[in-house]
């Protein structure tokens, strides 16, 4: 389904959410007598019951975002102003205090838990912007991601994203006030989707966190093996051995990668792997799954600008090597035994 206008998902998504919060919250008590008498006909401690829970939260979350979000508007002079510094800063405090509130809510909800081992991104590359590159698996894994950075790391995100995420209304007003790329191909197909990473990429200061996912989508196992049959498509034989060797990523994409890197020549880079949420492939694993009883580990590896290799070829070659490590470390660690 094409994602309609900006003015009309302005108009009519984002006043739909805030009423239908309203709605489902005035209503919550039916909702949720109707649930609690459903839940010993499901499998699980609770099911329907924990995920109106969970999806009514996120609901209010989303209108009151919205909310914030109107009032920070006006307090820009209407959106006159929402580029300057301080509003720009605004915005990140707000979506990590919105991320926080999220995760508290998955932990007591879902029986969550989040740990990262590995590099400390904060403290690796001190007064360095960052390139952050993550592979993309398991719902929720990019809010994860962006939750450690702001929260943890105090670290200003640029992300790529997928244009099909404004259908969010408050992912779409939050994201779209600051530096971050929707992206959808344009007439020329992947050169624009190129050219626009290596744009959002140019400027980069000492705080700042490009982050980008180079698979394209979450890992499933046909998509795997479309990555490969993609690969073979374009003549690239070599690369397409190496991808049937990894069994648990999708072969990386480089072309956004290699603009991030000559747009940002002075940026590190850190390479993100998780493990815990692997398996949740598709909405009937993630029902299956509630309550999820996880615990999501992240592990980053720090590699400092003068380790990054010049030429186009060899920094392919680098980013398979490193998806290879990647692939190794979750074949290592799917289990619940990590290796810090």
């Amino acid at each position: 389904m094409p994602l309609p206008p900006r003015w009309l998902r302005r108009l009519v998504l984002a006043p739909g959410v805030v009423l239908l919060a309203f709605f489902v919250v005035t209503t919550l008590p039916a909702w949720a007598l109707l649930a609690l008498a459903a839940s010993p006909l499901v499998p699980g401690r609770l099911r329907p019951l924990r995920l109106l829970w969970f999806g009514t939260v996120y609901l209010v979350w989303d209108a009151a975002a919205l909310l914030a979000l109107f009032l920070l508007w006006l307090a820009s002079g209407f959106g006159v102003y929402k580029r300057a510094p301080a509003f720009q800063r605004a915005h990140y405090v707000l979506a990590g205090w919105f991320l926080r509130v999220m995760f508290w809510q998955a932990r007591w909800t879902l029986r969550l838990s989040i740990d990262v081992v590995g590099t400390d991104p904060d403290t690796a590359l001190p007064g360095r912007p960052e390139l952050v590159v993550c592979r993309h698996a398991g719902p929720g894994d990019s809010f994860i991601l962006i939750h450690a950075l702001v929260n943890w790391f105090n670290r200003e995100p640029r992300i790529v994203l997928k244009e099909t995420l404004q259908w969010d209304p408050a992912i779409d007003v939050l994201l779209n006030r600051l530096p971050n790329r929707f992206i959808a191909a344009g007439p020329d197909g992947r050169d624009s989707v190129v050219r626009q990473i290596g744009h959002l990429a140019t400027g980069l200061d000492d705080d700042d966190a490009f982050v980008i996912f180079p698979e394209g989508g979450n890992f499933t196992p046909s998509r795997r093996l479309r990555a490969i049959d993609r690969l073979r498509g374009l003549g690239l034989e070599r690369m397409a051995r190496r991808a049937e060797r990894m069994r648990h990523v999708l072969a990386p994409q480089p072309g956004g990668l290699l603009a991030a890197l000559d747009a940002a020549p002075d940026a590190g880079v850190i390479f993100v792997a998780h493990t815990g949420l692997d398996q949740m492939l598709t909405v009937a694993d993630v029902w299956r799954e509630l309550p999820m009883d996880k615990r999501i580990v992240m592990r980053f590896w720090s590699v400092p600008p003068e380790e990054i290799p010049a030429g186009e070829q060899e920094r392919i070659d680098w980013l398979f090597d490193w998806w290879a490590r990647i692939d190794r470390w979750i074949a290592d660690n799917r289990n619940g035994t990590v290796d810090a």
